[in-house]
Parts: C-alpha cells; sequence; structure tokens
C-alpha cells in the first residue's frame, strides 16, 4: 500500500489532493474499514472507483469519508496523550495484526522506549507520529505500518461515499469509455487493447464485454497495460476470464479467497481461451494492473513485454485512535499459492525486457513469430 509503505506520516491538505496523489484513506472507529491505492494516470476517475468500492462490495480496496491530513503546523504534545497514542496503538496491533508474535515484538519495543524516556522531550505531533512509524518498522521490516497524525478533527462514525460520488464516477467512465482507451485488430490479426485501468464491473461490465468480443476473432492478443493504475479485483478476474477455459484463480494479496476470485471461465462463444496472450507493463504499471500481470505470468497464460512494474501490492486499514491521531495496519495475509513473496516494493518482472516505449513492437514481433510457427 503507497500510502502505508511509501508515503509520510502526514498527507496532503484536501479530500481532492489524496486522490490526486493517488490514495484515500479511511476512518476506522469499531469496525473495519480501509486504505486503497488508486490511478495517478485517471486521478479522479479511478481513484473514485476504488473510493466507492467499499459501499458497493465491502473489500480493501475501496474507501470513503478522508481524513483530512493537514501538512501545516502540527499541535503540542503532553505526556498523557503521548502515553494514550502509544497504548491505543499497541492494543491496535495486538487485536489486528496479522502475525501475533510479530506485534508483541512491536509492542514490547514500543513501551521499552517509553520507559527509557525516548518520548519524553518530543512535543510535536506529527514529529511524533513519524517517529513511532520508524520504531515499529524497524522491528517488524512492515512497511504498511504507520502511525499519522491529523491536524484537523478525524472523523468519526460509519464512513460513506462522498455526496455525488457515484454519480461522478458514472459520469467519469462515461466521459473516458470504461479507460477503455483503445481496441482493435492489428496486422497479423493480432489483437490489441489498450485498458487504463480495471473499472467497475457493475458499471462497466458491457464495455468490458464488447472490447473483448470485438478480439475474440483474432490469433493473438495483446493487452497495453502501460499506463493502468489498477482498480477492481472483480474486472481483473473478468477479463483473464476470456483467457481461459476453466475457472482460474486470480491471487491477490490484499484478500483473503472469495467466489470472485476466480475467473468466469468458460465465456460463452468466446475463442481466446487457447490465443497467446502478451501483457505490455511499465513503471507506471501498478496495483490492480500488476495483479492480472503477475497471476497470468505464473500461470504461464502470457508473456510480459517492457520494464518492471511500480511495486503496488498491499493494502491496510485505518484505525482512528483518537480525534488527531491514527494508524494503519495491513489486517491480511493471503497466501499466495506460488510462493511465499508478490510484487510489493518489488514490481513485476516482465519476462521480455525493453524500454516501454519499445513494448508494443517487440509484443508485435514475438507475435508475428509464434503465429508464424504454428
Amino acid at each position: 500500500m503507497m500510502l502505508l509503505g511509501g508515503r509520510p506520516a502526514e498527507a496532503n491538505s484536501s479530500e481532492e489532493g489524496l486522490l490526486a496523489r493517488g490514495c484515500i484513506m479511511q476512518q476506522k472507529t469499531k469496525t473495519s474499514t480501509s486504505i486503497v491505492q488508486g490511478s495517478r494516470r485517471v486521478l479522479i476517475c479511478v481513484c473514485l472507483m476504488v473510493l466507492l468500492s467499499v459501499a458497493m462490495i465491502g473489500i480493501c480496496r475501496g474507501q470513503t469519508n478522508v481524513p483530512d491530513m493537514q501538512a501545516g503546523q502540527s499541535t503540542k504534545l503532553d505526556a498523557a496523550e503521548r502515553q494514550r497514542v502509544i497504548e491505543a496503538a499497541i492494543a491496535n496491533l495486538k487485536e489486528h495484526y496479522p502475525e501475533h508474535d510479530v506485534a508483541q515484538k512491536i509492542a514490547d519495543a514500543l513501551l521499552a522506549h517509553e520507559k527509557s524516556g525516548d518520548y519524553g522531550e518530543i512535543t510535536d505531533s506529527r514529529a511524533f507520529a513519524e517517529l513511532l512509524t520508524r520504531q515499529m518498522r524497524e522491528v517488524s521490516q512492515d512497511m504498511d505500518l504507520v502511525v499519522v497524525y491529523s491536524q484537523e478533527v478525524l472523523r468519526a462514525g460509519p464512513p460513506g461515499p462522498p455526496p455525488g460520488a457515484i454519480e461522478r464516477y458514472r459520469e467519469a467512465m462515461k466521459q473516458e469509455d470504461c479507460t477503455f482507451e483503445k481496441v482493435e485488430v492489428l496486422q497479423h490479426n493480432i489483437g490489441y487493447l489498450k485498458l487504463n485501468s480495471f473499472p467497475d464491473p457493475s458499471i462497466c461490465q458491457a464495455t468490458a464485454a464488447a472490447a473483448m468480443a470485438r478480439l475474440n476473432g483474432a490469433d493473438a492478443i495483446i493487452f497495453d497495460l502501460r499506463d493502468n493504475g489498477g482498480g477492481y479485483p472483480d474486472m481483473v478476474s473478468l477479463i483473464a476470464s476470456y483467457l481461459f477455459d476453466h475457472p482460474e484463480y486470480m491471487f491477490n494479496p490484499r484478500e483473503s479467497p472469495t467466489v470472485q476470485s476466480w475467473t468466469r471461465s468458460p465465456v460463452p462463444g468466446n475463442r481466446l481461451a487457447d490465443k497467446p496472450v502478451y501483457v505490455l507493463t511499465s513503471g507506471r504499471t501498478w496495483s490492480g494492473a500488476e495483479q492480472f500481470s503477475y497471476d497470468l505470468k505464473m500461470l504461464k497464460r502470457a508473456t510480459l513485454v517492457g520494464e518492471t512494474t511500480r511495486g503496488g501490492a498491499h493494502a491496510g486499514v485505518f484505525h482512528r485512535i483518537d480525534d488527531y491521531f491514527g494508524m494503519g495496519i495491513m489486517e491480511v495475509r493471503a497466501v499466495n499459492p506460488f510462493g511465499k513473496g508478490d510484487w510489493e516494493g518489488i514490481g513485476v518482472e516482465p519476462d521480455v525486457k525493453v524500454k516501454a516505449a519499445d513494448a508494443l513492437e517487440a509484443a508485435e514481433k514475438l507475435a508475428e513469430s509464434r503465429l508464424r510457427r504454428r
């Protein structure tokens, strides 16, 4: 998760600022809500797409009610509040962290720092949040752990989409053709689909089906994900459904397996299940686009061509500590059927490494060569 793993403890000064940065945070009271990644390229379009997913399907890809974490001057902190934040952080770790032994080690470390007086001179709230974040990560090596400070009061209560969010998202998808930028058949009957997000299938399923139907007669297919910042896991599975003649599990490190984790294969009338597949990647390929690329690579269903992807695999849950402090914890440790690791922080390596700008040409040559051998 980018906000948890690669962002400082404070955030931009507005909800739109967080959307534009590609991350939205949601508050945590007594019920689990989540932190999500969006797409920097399509900005509001994809971010609103992901924003709505909690309200629609309740998975850890969706977000609402963004805490407004100002980057201005932080407030003074006294000893009582420092202790309260530490105790709440430890309680959240023990209750929610997926590895209980690690949670205990983090708790012991924080208490040892407190006993040693390491927090006694800290009166700046933001500096305190940053210090706790560093100390937790030093023990756990978990870059998704974070304590955040908000200059303004964190909103409490059950979250929901901002007013008009659903309507804005629908309109954005209409304007962007659901981010299906280009669908065409190239020379040698090679299908080409440039997709810049994986949009909400409840809104964009018909567009996806029409795109895949247009390519149904192709002898090979190229998915261009070089500008794809991710989106809905359900759309990842939906598109992948056309590439198999049987249901196939699509590993998603952000959630435990559900019925939606499997492709809807076979798709009636589909003729692409046995056709060669190439996926174009770049350093901008992120999140759900990386899931699509990684799973097809590990299933030996596609050849990845281009650059190593950006490396965003994890999401977390935001827990409200009090009016001004909260913390993010990754609460899901999904079992990877392909091995222990995933692509968090390292990206997905392509099978054929070329510059992103040259990836389409390289993939076309690979496809042409393979088709000639048939």
